[in-house]
């Protein structure tokens, strides 16, 4: 009991770490983009500075005060490095469904769904224990199926409000209503103008932009209208094609993340802060160096100043939250929890404090239906059932019964 009153606080930080990873993210892409769309490949590095920081200095810290059992090895490093970078792939993966249009509220959950069924059929072929599933174990992940499938069809809406069509940089289409009744108009990005028509300067003398409305408003009757109506739905419209690849993009590398990291750790003799020091590393790499490398090609909204503090700020609190996350969940190992119980909490709990996030920040409790609630149950019980049955590897047999054997 002792040892589990240490486990369960290192526990709840890694559901509520993931569980809040998502809405975060999402709001740092938007302020990196100043609000015109989702900026993908910043946040992305915020990510993987605040994973280099937490899983690679902080170790390091520790192994050279403190130090630690475990010791360097090839294999080890080879294989928590590949860890890394496979976390890191999922963490490009959600940040693709939102650029996609994926909202938080329907992707975070499928994606912790997903993740642990994935986990364990990478852990059955790494332990070859597929021919003993069980009827409880398909039966379980039939019930991840329909509960992920409940999810995407009972989703609420994004928002309270219709939010504008971020057409190009300089354009958008925005819903508003005019004397009771609906109408759609374009806005520019263009300079202020006062009542004499001067353009509007700032303190630097600096011309000051905004949006700023066409003078018509088109009647959602009429052709234009009509017609504008149709490129706002496109834009606005989720590239479900896109958003799927990316959650399942995610769930694949994350739901492979645990038995590939388990057995860097088996190859450097049980040490934890070795492997999580290569997963940092790894996600230094994929996460920094390389978006980094690919921004002069790939030009998007936003930039490193202080104009954009507040993205930044975001997106590193995400990737903080993330790593924290990754390394609550070593250290719960580490103080005597067991997979068998830590994985389902982790697993089961992550995804109610996502949804809950979401439906706080946005404010949509109006929105969500209880179709959906009993959607988000399914998954999370189908998840933890997943987890729960999954055929275990069978013990291997003592070496001195061997030997008598052989004898």
């Amino acid at each position: 009991m002792k040892s589990l009153l240490y486990v369960l606080p290192f526990v709840a930080l890694t559901f509520f770490s993931w569980g809040v990873y998502g809405p975060v993210l999402h709001i740092g892409q938007e302020q990196m983009a100043d609000m015109k769309g989702l900026s993908t490949l910043r946040p992305f590095i915020c990510v993987g500075f605040a994973y280099f920081l937490i899983a690679v200095v902080f170790p390091l810290i520790v192994l050279l005060t403190k130090g630690e059992t475990g010791k360097w090895s090839t294999a080890g490093t080879i294989w928590s490095f590949y860890a890394g970078s496979i976390g890191a792939l999922g963490a490009l993966g959600i940040i693709l469904a939102f650029k996609f249009k994926g909202a938080p509220v329907y992707v975070m959950p499928l994606v912790f769904g997903c993740a642990p069924v994935v986990n364990t059929f990478v852990t059955m072929y790494m332990s070859r224990t597929f021919g003993d599933a069980s009827k409880l174990f398909i039966a379980s992940i039939i019930v991840v199926a329909i509960g992920a499938g409940g999810v995407m069809a009972f989703k609420p809406s994004v928002a309270k409000k219709e939010k504008p069509a971020q057409v190009g940089p300089e354009k958008r289409i925005e819903k508003v209503t005019v004397d009771g009744v609906s109408k759609i108009r374009i806005a520019e990005w263009a300079t202020k103008i006062d009542d004499e028509g001067n353009p509007v300067v700032d303190d630097q003398g600096k011309e000051v932009k905004a949006w700023i409305p066409r003078q018509q408003e088109y009647d959602l009757t009429s052709d234009d209208g009509k017609n504008i109506l149709k490129e706002y739905n496109k834009v606005m419209q989720p590239n479900w094609p896109l958003v799927g690849l990316s959650i399942l993009l995610t769930a694949v590398c994350w739901g492979s993340y645990g038995p590939v990291l388990h057995r860097g750790q088996m190859k450097m003799a049980g040490s934890k802060l070795r492997p999580f020091m290569c997963v940092g590393l790894a996600y230094f790499a994929v996460a920094v160096i390389l978006p980094f490398c690919l921004l002069p090609y790939f030009p998007e909204k936003g930039a490193f100043d202080f104009a954009h503090i507040r993205g930044l700020g975001w997106s590193t609190f995400a990737g903080t939250v993330g790593a924290l996350g990754a390394l609550g969940i070593i250290y719960a190992f580490n103080f005597g929890g067991k997979p068998i119980f830590v994985m389902p909490l982790v697993f089961g709990m992550a995804p109610v404090v996502n949804t809950f996030t979401t439906i706080v920040a946005e404010g949509l409790y109006g929105k969500v239906s209880t179709w959906f609630y009993s959607a988000l149950l399914m998954v999370i019980v189908g998840a933890v059932c997943v987890l729960i049955f999954a055929p275990k590897p069978k013990p291997k047999k003592p070496a001195a019964d061997e030997k008598s054997k052989t004898a």
